[in-house]
């Protein structure tokens, strides 16, 4: 994926920035402004040439930085629409770059800069720098923006404050204090859009990994007089919090830690696994109880790494509503591809199933090989 954008952010973007730029001023060193973007260029990856294009913008745009930004907004015409999806929103992308390492000199026009620029890429890293070093003008105008009419503008609320917003710095004032950015989460909760309420969601899933009770408890509030809309947004919210088992984000959900669960059987199949190829883990669980129960049925599996130590990883399961003695079924295939974020090793794995937050009757092994 990496190498198709890098090769679809080619020298086309430098020559379609030059001409927007010249257009708004004729003056613009078009030639200058594009030798110096392309040179180099085509050794670089895609956010070292965006980063690289804006170094080019930085000698050539207006050497007063207030001109500079009024420029670029000109130049940026008319909005994307709903969606900011494919590669014509990247081309904007060295302006968040530049807007980042220069805007400083006019937190104001760099703000506006960046509620232009965000309703056609986005502006969900720039920001950053701005919370960081101006603080209090960011967070008054980021209150502003949470009723703005444009969904894009009102999602870069939620999404450019995340404490650990993933391909971005740590914003580490609000992992250590997320007061302003709930109050900032408060106001869009209830956000019409379902692209913003997502971000919500995933701004608390962040600050939950560093404040687990505190996001439980706004939780609890928050599903107790939410509709079902709400109610999906708290789920997305929790979701690193159900992985681990927290028992108070499962009690907002309506799974009881100490529900009684039995899992019947647990099986691999291939029993050997081949890396590159997946396996189908199969569970059969039932309840004892007299009464329907509430089930989250995970399956954690126990992946070996280089060093023959193990690494679990929780993979989703189901949610049940487990009839008395009547078992259920949940398939889950697991991929033994090479992936980016997890490289598979031959060797002795398990797999173990989590019911509403523990684990229920013993590991399971299975076998990988090359």
């Amino acid at each position: 994926m990496a190498d198709t954008l890098k090769s679809r952010f080619g020298p086309d973007v430098v020559h379609g920035l030059a001409t927007d730029l010249s257009r708004v001023d004729p003056t613009f060193d078009v030639d200058g402004f594009t030798a110096m973007a392309l040179d180099g260029f085509e050794a670089l990856e895609l956010t070292d040439r965006s980063r690289h294009i804006a170094g080019a913008l930085a000698v050539h745009l207006p050497g007063d930085p207030t001109s500079a930004m009024h420029m670029i907004v000109a130049a940026l015409g008319d909005p994307l629409g709903e969606s900011l999806e494919g590669m014509d929103a990247f081309r904007y992308m060295p302006y968040g770059h530049w807007v980042a390492t220069h805007g400083l000199a006019d937190v104001d026009a760099a703000l506006d800069l960046q509620h232009a620029l965000t309703q056609r890429f986005t502006a969900e890293f720039s920001i950053r720098t701005f919370v960081q070093q101006a603080p209090e003008a960011t967070m008054a105008r980021l209150r502003r923006w949470a009723t703005d009419d444009n969904h894009h503008v009102r999602r870069l609320v939620s999404e450019g404050t995340r404490p650990r917003l993933p391909w971005a710095p740590v914003l580490r004032e609000f992992v250590a204090d997320p007061s302003p950015v709930l109050a900032l989460l408060e106001l869009l909760r209830d956000d019409p859009s379902e692209y913003v309420r997502r971000s919500v969601a995933n701004n608390l899933n962040d600050i939950a990994k560093d404040h687990p009770d505190l996001v439980v408890d706004i939780a609890a509030r928050w599903w107790a007089d939410g509709d079902d809309t709400r109610r999906r947004l708290v789920r997305h919210a929790l979701r690193t919090l159900v992985k681990r088992g927290h028992p108070g984000a499962l009690a907002v959900l309506g799974y009881a830690a100490d529900a009684a669960v039995v899992v019947d059987r647990v099986t691999v199949d291939p029993p050997v696994g081949v890396i590159g190829d997946r396996v189908r883990i199969t569970v059969d669980v039932r309840t004892p109880a007299s009464t329907p129960t509430p089930a989250l049925v995970d399956l954690v599996v126990g992946f070996v790494k280089a060093d023959g130590s193990v690494r679990p990883k929780v993979f989703k399961g189901a949610e049940l509503l487990l009839e008395p003695d009547m078992a259920q079924q949940v398939v889950k295939t697991v991929s033994l591809r090479q992936h980016t974020t997890r490289t598979h090793h031959p060797g002795p794995h398990t797999v173990a199933v989590q019911v509403n937050g523990r684990i229920v009757g013993e590991a399971v092994p299975f076998e990988v090989v090359r």
